[in-house]
């Protein structure tokens, strides 16, 4: 039977690519977005387009929650951008107070959904340090205290909270998602193809990927079955090394892999972000793998060789 879904962060590079999917297989999507009218021009023909305020807990979205079967939550300010006070404010507010506001209104509806999907990241496990002795964690790894593992800790604190109204509540922690339509795959192919490209930072730390199918076939998964719920490493089995991610760009692009971004460098660019940017987790799909999941796409090159071919 088709579902209704009601979706925030639409637009974005996941948003779109689970639109699709959702529409495909004759889902109704309902978007709550900051501009309806472009977002019904990007993605057309869906069941409602809803002006949404994320910082408010009330509006004439709040309507949509009504038929919603499930609610899943993607929005927040991209983390990839020069750091202040006032922009890390912006990354924490735009995850943290949305998902309070999101769960307060399903409060408020009469007619709960059955499930409340919210993205989350590998950045709940901090930075880990580089080499081949790096522990693999999973979901049942404790978290860490910088900034960004902050953001995830409060961000799925709040989105639990649906528990509490009989809402089964799924966290997906997401790693980097490779795709050529945006994220950090496709700001690393520009400099491979003027024969530039190379590793970013030193090279040796990890970097827990995924195929955007596989990151939307999981979204799909959690909405669709009611064991999946907690936290969720939405990252492929074989986590690799930054160095071994530029080499196996470079030989599917057949192009070298020698220039290294220096951390420095990021550093000018990003400030403080640039420790996201050249550090890692070793992550791993623990409870996907239990419950079931199969990725179309588990080693690298097979994953990179398919996302640059769809570009062609």
């Amino acid at each position: 039977m088709s579902k209704t879904v009601v979706l925030t962060g639409g637009t974005g590079l996941i948003g779109k690519a689970l639109v699709k999917a959702l529409t495909e297989r004759g889902d109704k999507v309902i978007l709550l977005v900051r501009n309806p009218q472009k977002a019904k021009a990007e993605l057309p023909n869906l069941a409602g387009y809803y002006a949404w305020d994320a910082m408010s807990e009330s509006g004439e979205w709040t309507a949509a929650l009504a038929s919603a079967d499930a609610v899943v939550h993607l929005a927040g300010t991209p983390v990839a951008a020069r750091w202040d006070e006032d922009y890390k404010k912006q990354i924490y507010d735009s995850r943290i107070i949305s998902t309070r506001n999101l769960v307060r209104a399903i409060a408020h509806s009469q007619t709960k959904p059955k499930v409340f999907v919210v993205a989350s990241g590998v950045g709940y496990y901090g930075n880990q340090g580089y080499g081949e002795n790096v522990q693999a964690l999973d979901e049942s790894s404790p978290p860490a205290n910088d900034f960004l593992a902050k953001v995830c800790i409060d961000w799925e604190k709040e989105a639990f909270e649906a528990e509490k109204l009989g809402v089964r509540v799924v966290a997906v922690r997401t790693g980097v998602v490779l795709s050529t339509k945006g994220g950090a795959l496709e700001k690393m192919l520009t400099p491979f193809k003027l024969f530039a490209g190379g590793p970013i930072g030193s090279g040796k730390q990890w970097v827990s990927w995924i195929h955007i199918d596989d990151e939307v076939r999981l979204y799909l998964f959690a909405i669709d079955n009611e064991t999946v719920a907690g936290a969720i490493n939405a990252v492929a089995p074989n986590p690799v090394q930054m160095k071994v991610l530029a080499q196996t760009l470079g030989k599917v692009l057949s192009r070298p892999s020698l220039f290294a971004v220096p951390k420095a460098a990021l550093e000018v660019l990003f400030g403080e972000a640039a420790n996201v940017i050249a550090e890692g987790q070793r992550v791993v799909p623990k409870r996907a793998v239990e419950l079931g999941f199969s990725f179309s796409f588990p080693t690298l090159e097979g994953a990179l060789r398919d996302v640059l071919a769809k570009n062609k």
